[in-house]
């Protein structure tokens, strides 16, 4: 996953600080971009100024978590957690109205700076789910009585731990997911970077790379030792991501893009029983690939 980050990282770095090649007269009046192949542009048009807006869906997957939870009683820490996420299975909810953001989608509204930078905002919503009995290993210490109001908890659970082993059994011990989800609102910077166009039409493939930084907002639905709920969103992080990927306009107003993200998140506010004084913590470094359908709008330069 890192050496997957710092490949696209140079890539970005590669296609932004670049120096274009030489324009014509014409070009540089409109300060067009030119293909990365070919010394040439049959635009006469700049994206400059245009808006665009795009909605699709993603896969996501995630590395290995280190997952605190605490409050009143407790402290501990689960080892290399392993989750996945849950995407919806293909069905017509993917073209309901009603229930399109049921599916872990990606929505952005952006603005072109340049003819070929833009500045956008947007939600990834992915979903992240713990691995229910798997093996992990625990540190940290369990009391009999934990919470606020108090319950009881299961004596086996009960104790002080160092690295000790455990299994993760949701029905007793530990049910933790952000189904509702794992949500990545960012601010991104983008780079385009012309790679083919067909003669002097509209159809064009881009290379784009780009850099976001933003908040976690997930909807954590949570279960500690049975005592739970699916709480309510809430600001319960922040994270940077990078991607690279390829956008293909069909026309001046339509496109098609699919991409590669990956990211890094830090959660240190996440909500587990509904009740103030239990918390989770985790960081969480997620990869992503989404496909999206697209429209531009507005004037250009």
């Amino acid at each position: 996953m890192r050496n997957l980050i710092l490949l696209v990282v140079s890539m970005v770095a590669t296609t932004v600080f670049a120096q274009n090649p030489a324009v014509t007269k014409a070009d540089s009046t409109l300060n067009l971009s030119k293909s990365i192949f070919k010394n040439v542009n049959s635009r006469n048009y700049s994206n400059k100024g245009k808006f665009y807006f795009h909605w699709g869906y993603n896969f996501s997957s995630y590395a290995n978590s280190d997952l605190r939870l605490y409050g009143k009683g407790y402290d501990f820490t689960l080892k290399n957690v392993v989750a996945h996420d849950r995407p919806t299975p293909l069905s017509a909810t993917y073209i309901d109205i009603s229930r399109l953001s049921i599916p872990q989608f990606n929505f952005h509204f952006g603005y072109f700076i340049k003819d070929n930078l833009s500045l956008s905002i947007g939600w990834d919503h992915m979903k992240y789910v713990v691995d229910d009995f798997q093996n992990s290993h625990i540190t940290g210490n369990i009391l009999g009585q934990v919470s606020n109001p108090g319950f009881a908890v299961n004596p086996r659970y009960v104790g002080n731990f160092s690295n000790s082993p455990i299994v993760i059994n949701p029905t007793d011990f530990v049910d933790y997911e952000h189904t509702d989800g794992f949500n990545f609102a960012a601010v991104e910077l983008d780079h385009y970077a012309i790679l083919w166009r067909a003669g002097k039409t509209n159809l064009q493939l881009d290379w784009v790379n780009g850099v976001g930084i933003g908040v976690v907002v997930p909807r954590s639905d949570v279960r500690l030792f049975t005592v739970g709920q699916n709480n309510f969103w809430n600001l319960a992080g922040a994270g940077a991501s990078i991607k690279s990927g390829l956008r293909l306009n069909l026309t001046h107003l339509l496109f098609l893009e699919t991409t590669l993200k990956g990211g890094y998140t830090d959660l240190w506010d996440v909500h587990t029983t509904g009740r103030s004084e239990d918390k989770a913590s985790q960081s969480i470094w997620f990869g992503e690939w989404f496909w999206v359908l697209g429209f531009n709008f507005g004037k250009t330069k």
